[in-house]
């Protein structure tokens, strides 16, 4: 089949356009014309297809970058690229360096690998730290005023059904039959949908500490 013709079936769950979303301002992005005023809005969707899967892991990641910015921005448009975003475990270390990625793409903050910038402005490279001395599961701190938030999940709190738990491994080692796998994929997406939908704004799942404040438990798991 020509690749266009997959165009009909790039669909996802309907309900990623009920999710938040994360609206910012790039000055980066204003100063080369890729939008207007250089403001931009950031879905669901186009974080599962940054990081070309959808889980809870990947939602988690993009609910705790949307509470520190609205926590760090509560009266304007968050400034993408104006941000230094580190991280508690090293990259290597369980899925930290998916829920990283995530926030780098949200955030423009970026490892060496960055953008340089434009004569000496828009930089992104450097901003984005694992292995971070930090007492939460990631940290967020505007660049501008020095102003940082600690943040983390708790995905406890949001249980995936036995049932997957079930199927998993039989949908892993390809011994599930084809009404199995689609049970498994709809429950997967059930507890993506529950923790977008149900919790975003939950502060027992989302859970922001500010500077001052006692590290929080647990990150997510």
């Amino acid at each position: 089949m020509p690749a266009q013709d997959y165009a009909a079936f790039a669909t996802f769950p309907s309900f990623f356009d009920e999710a938040p979303t994360i609206l910012v301002q790039d000055p980066l992005a204003e100063f080369l014309g890729a939008a207007r005023d250089g403001v931009m809005e950031y879905r669901y969707a186009h974080t599962v297809q940054f990081a070309g899967h959808s889980c809870p892991t990947v939602a988690s990641a993009f609910l705790m970058t949307r509470a520190a910015l609205r926590a760090l921005y509560p009266d304007t448009l968050a400034q993408r690229g104006a941000l230094r975003v580190e991280l508690r475990e090293p990259a290597t270390e369980g899925v930290t360096g998916v829920i990283g990625g995530v926030a780098g793409f949200l955030t423009g903050a970026a490892g060496e690998g960055g953008f340089h910038g434009i004569g000496g402005r828009f930089a992104r490279q450097g901003l984005l730290a694992f292995a971070a001395p930090i007492g939460t599961q990631m940290r967020f701190t505007r660049l501008d005023t020095g102003e940082g938030v600690g943040v983390q999940a708790d995905l406890r709190r949001v249980p995936a059904d036995a049932r997957v738990l079930e199927l998993m491994p039989l949908c892993v080692r390809g011994l599930a039959s084809p009404q199995e796998q689609e049970a498994f994929r709809a429950g997967w997406q059930d507890r993506v949908r529950r923790l977008l939908l149900q919790h975003a704004d939950d502060p027992e799942v989302i859970v922001l500490q500010r500077e001052a404040e006692a590290p929080a438990g647990e990150g997510a798991r």
